[in-house]
């Protein structure tokens, strides 16, 4: 069974064994271990009051399997390093300007063309690109996505209250009781579809606030291939969690 509770979603289990109620975190779901006889009310209370304990715990388990993952992005921001982006890797090209600022352009969808403003220090140059691409590719996670939500809400109604871009590091997307949807910008990173899939996985969410048979089968009337999409992840995410 699963549940809801200050958007932090979580498996329920009754256990006729379990003499007190617990939390299990693994790198794809919070499970909470019940007695039969606690009340669904104490069991909501108690997951709210560890939800620290479960936010620092799904952190933990993130970070040893970003440590196993290899890493996608460069270590050095420099002209030629291969940046991921949509589950390819595209090449830097950077020349100097006269604008205050960092600034990138996609050049024909293969080329992150840099525009570098003069009088930088060196040491300076890969932090500030880093920085620069993070902040472009928040803004195009903001129009994928939207694009994508366009296409899908409107077919079964699943209209979300808000769309907001996020950095998180042990989560793909979320949908809160009232129907905010939180994204994370490095699917970006992932191929299209994946990012597609996921917008669709919490759209579905509008509607079925659990994972239930209900729930997967309005996911296969958006997708009928998701489950490849969710196999990309499960076999990828880790190293595209690492980010830029």
């Amino acid at each position: 069974m699963n549940k809801h509770t200050a958007a932090l979603p979580y498996n329920l289990r009754r256990s006729s064994r379990a003499k007190n109620t617990r939390i299990v975190v693994t790198a794809d779901k919070i499970e909470v271990v019940a007695p039969l006889k606690v009340s669904e009310q104490r069991i909501q209370a108690f997951v709210h009051a560890q939800k620290d304990w479960i936010e620092a715990a799904l952190k933990r388990v993130a970070g040893r399997i970003q440590t196993a993952a290899p890493r996608l992005a460069p270590s050095e921001y420099r002209d030629g390093a291969q940046v991921p982006y949509q589950a390819r890797r595209l090449p830097l090209k950077i020349t100097t300007t006269k604008a205050k600022t960092v600034r990138i352009e996609l050049l024909n969808d293969e080329i992150f063309w840099v525009k570098l403003p003069t009088g930088i220090a060196d040491e300076q140059h890969s932090p500030l690109i880093r920085q620069a691409l993070t902040r472009w590719m928040k803004n195009q996670a903001k129009q994928h996505v939207q694009e994508l939500v366009d296409l899908h809400a409107p077919r079964f109604a699943l209209f979300p209250r808000s769309i907001r871009i996020k950095t998180q590091k042990s989560r793909w997307g979320s949908c809160g009781p009232k129907n905010d949807i939180n994204m994370n910008w490095l699917l970006l990173l992932a191929p299209p579809a994946v990012l597609e899939y996921v917008v669709v996985h919490e759209l579905c969410h509008i509607k079925h606030k659990n994972h239930s048979p209900a729930f997967w089968q309005l996911v296969a009337e958006h997708l009928p291939d998701f489950k490849q999409h969710r196999l990309w992840l499960k076999q990828y995410g880790a190293s595209v969690m690492q980010g830029l």
